[in-house]
């Protein structure tokens, strides 16, 4: 069942293989620059390589971060015990697994990147909705991370170093050195975002265990110093599992699911190198939810055994790794920690908007031009100030952010699933006065559709009085219940409302009238 405005009488020919992948056949040209170039038009078949390590060793990338290994600290701050932590993260990504297998489906099957997918419900000029949002919070994302990569390189090379590193003049506040190791942590990520999506997979493939091998020498390190862990084990819940548990268990459960509630959207752009369905659904599910749940896990005990061995928990790996004594200790974390972040903020923030803004416009922005934007744009947000108020850009920002990206994937699940079957017109996803065309290239049921289900989502957004940017009430009273839901009340809401608004369009066209 299709809505269309009005469709052509036949779609163009397509070359389906047995595993269910589709491509355009020798001779269809995709020639119209306003909505295409060589970064946005399918992969062929042929490039279609990701096989099921390469997703899983990109997911493995991406969640050995720093932010990520904090996780866990921060709802043991809310009142968790360490097992109600790990308990909620795993929750949550499994919760987040299902909608980024669904979006995630396009990409193999069409080798669409995510802004081409959006068209489909949005409209070929509506997309850039979606796509400039998403864009927006990769930008702020890729600033902080790199923010938060060049301060561990800074910590790091400073206890190596010695001496004046850390007593540096000052510029705007900060020391030149921290300034520089920010600039070179900036060129050293879009050095590698340059030489393309290959170049990132290769990237992934041994950054992935590299990290991984990392964790676990700290985690071996801290327990030969402890002679075993701390008391944090120990630590009773202060909530407990009752009444007191769940209200600070479903917006902590939201926050968690926003953390990649980013890549839910996008993850077209990097399964439509996938060589199948199956490469993209067994790799996603072995990388996602199995890796950050052990990440939390590693870190709780790692952070047990800090403080067993120096009195206090200490939650920061970059912190912690500091305390090494000896030089190639400190070098060793200096690597990690900067093959860390470089391995989630290139896949996680920059592949992202280079396409979102290669869609905006093809004709003048390529894949490389709209990433050297993103690291540009990261640094004008001043991503020093946002991470200086940590209530407002670990709790406000992933919720809020959760609840609108959340109303997105909420429509393209709709349309991709319900309203379309999974079955695309791949030309038309490129071509004005098509099926994808709708009105000037605006679907405006998905625009009222994404703006209900962020309402509802967001509009009740309360902060405590100095902790954030909304009234302690909330932006909209009546709807502050649902704020700490809103990843969940956004998607649901966009899904069931997107649906009804297009199914009697998809009725007027199998009658023979044209759907506006």
């Amino acid at each position: 069942m299709t809505a269309t405005a009005p469709p052509p009488a036949e779609p163009d020919p397509v070359t389906s293989h047995p595993d269910g992948r589709v491509e355009l056949p020798p001779g269809v040209t995709l020639d119209d620059n306003r909505f295409s170039n060589e970064d946005l038009r399918p992969v062929p078949v042929a490039e279609r390589r990701w096989t099921t390590y390469n997703f899983t060793a990109l997911w493995v990338g991406m969640a050995h971060n720093i932010p990520s290994w904090t996780l866990a600290s921060g709802l043991v701050a809310l009142g968790m015990d360490w097992k109600q932590a790990v308990f909620t993260i795993a929750v949550a990504n499994v919760v987040v697994l299902l909608p980024m297998l669904l979006t995630g489906h396009a990409g193999p099957k069409y080798g669409i990147p995510f802004p081409v997918l959006a068209r489909a419900s949005f409209g070929l000029r509506g997309a850039n909705l979606p796509a400039l949002i998403r864009a927006a919070v990769a930008c702020a994302w890729f600033g902080i991370q790199t923010w938060i990569g060049g301060q561990g390189i800074y910590v790091l090379l400073g206890k190596v170093v010695g001496g004046g590193w850390e007593r540096a003049g000052e510029i705007a506040g900060y020391p030149w050195t921290l300034w520089l190791c920010f600039l070179v942590f900036w060129v050293l990520e879009l050095a590698i975002i340059y030489r393309g999506m290959e170049t990132l997979r290769r990237f992934e493939n041994w950054a992935a265990p590299f990290v991984l091998v990392g964790a676990v020498v700290l985690l071996v390190w801290i327990a030969d110093k402890a002679g075993g862990f701390g008391s944090l084990l120990d630590q009773p819940s202060r909530l407990g599992w009752g009444s007191d548990f769940w209200p600070v268990f479903f917006p902590a459960l939201m926050g968690m699911i926003g953390f990649w509630s980013t890549l839910s959207l996008n993850i077209p752009d990097f399964t439509r190198f996938g060589a199948g369905q199956r490469a993209q659904v067994w790799g996603q599910t072995l990388g996602l939810p199995t890796t950050m749940t052990a990440f939390a896990l590693l870190s709780v005990f790692v952070t047990s055994g800090s403080e067993a061995v120096y009195g206090e928990p200490i939650w920061d790996p970059v912190a912690l790794a500091g305390k090494a004594d000896n030089v190639f200790g400190l070098l060793f974390a200096l690597v990690t920690v900067l093959i860390a972040t470089v391995s989630v903020n290139i896949a996680a923030n920059v592949v992202s908007p280079a396409y979102d803004l290669a869609n905006l416009a093809p004709k003048f922005i390529t894949f490389r031009t709209g990433a050297l934007i993103t690291g540009i744009v990261g640094v004008l947000i001043f991503p020093w100030k946002l991470t200086s108020t940590p209530e407002l850009y670990i709790f406000t920002w992933l919720g809020v952010v959760g609840g609108l990206l959340g109303t997105v994937a909420g429509v393209l699940i709709a349309d991709y699933w319900i309203i379309r079957r999974t079955v695309l017109d791949l030309a038309d996803l490129y071509r004005p006065k098509g099926r994808y065309w709708y009105a000037s290239g605006w679907n405006w049921r998905a625009v009222v559709a994404f703006v209900v289900g962020g309402v509802l989502a967001v509009g009740g957004s309360a902060s405590q009085p100095g902790k954030g940017p909304f009234p302690k009430e909330g932006l909209i009273p009546f709807l502050r219940p649902l704020a700490d839901y809103g990843w969940a009340v956004g998607l649901g809401a966009s899904l069931v409302l997107y649906t009804a608004l297009m199914l009697p369009v998809g009725a007027r066209r199998t009658k023979g009238t044209p759907a506006p």
